[in-house]
């Protein structure tokens, strides 16, 4: 894989990631209730999560990508559509973005707080979205699939475990901030307008040569 090509996954991952989600919303309740106690597990939590859900998108992936210049199409443009239904989805719910439920599980050991984490980073559809959409493109067809796939997979969890950790560490000190409904609605809306403006900029890519 080109360097410069990987560095634009790495930035576009990036995006995604700080994107506030169901993960990155369970981050913060597990860190504004039981502190660093629990952020090993829940980073880790949240990396297993990313690597089954983009191992699995990826293996379907492969034949997708590999059937015809017409299938290929056919999948970005329903992704840019995802991204920007689920963007504007964000954007509609910011009115009441708080918390919620998320804190109800706040009192689980170490090992609860794993597999919380980790089953509800693999269920998130932003995620998957984002990979069955978007890593296409970063993708050689003529290339062998399977170390495009480690390297991605590698950095996409790396990243993602790096986000979690800074995100729980971030909120464990700063708690009265950003536990405040303002702090999440903005957040939220900040979220809903990335994903809408990663879908459309999925609709003009054009598949790695």
């Amino acid at each position: 894989m080109p360097f410069d090509l990987w560095l634009t996954f790495v930035a576009a991952s990036t995006a995604l990631l700080l994107i506030p989600g169901p993960t990155i919303l369970l981050v913060l309740s597990y860190a504004l209730t039981q502190g660093r106690q629990v952020a090993l597990a829940t980073v880790a939590g949240v990396a297993f999560g990313d690597f089954i859900a983009m191992s699995a998108s990826l293996l379907g992936l492969g034949a997708i990508i590999l059937a015809s210049a017409t299938a290929f199409t056919v999948l970005k443009w329903v992704g840019a559509v995802y991204l920007l239904w689920l963007g504007f989805k964000m954007l509609r719910s910011a009115g009441s973005s708080d918390l919620g439920d998320l804190t109800k599980g706040a009192n689980l050991p170490a090992r609860g707080v794993f597999g919380h984490a980790a089953a509800v980073t693999a269920l998130n559809p932003k995620s998957i979205g984002f990979f069955i959409a978007f890593v296409p493109q970063f993708i050689t067809p003529t290339a062998p699939m399977l170390p495009q796939f480690a390297l991605l997979i590698t950095t996409f969890v790396g990243l993602a475990a790096l986000n979690a950790l800074a995100y729980a560490l971030l909120a464990d000190k700063m708690r009265a901030r950003i536990s405040r409904p303002g702090v999440m609605r903005n957040l939220t809306r900040l979220g809903g307008v990335t994903l809408m403006g990663m879908g459309v900029l999925t609709a003009t890519l054009k598949k790695a040569a």
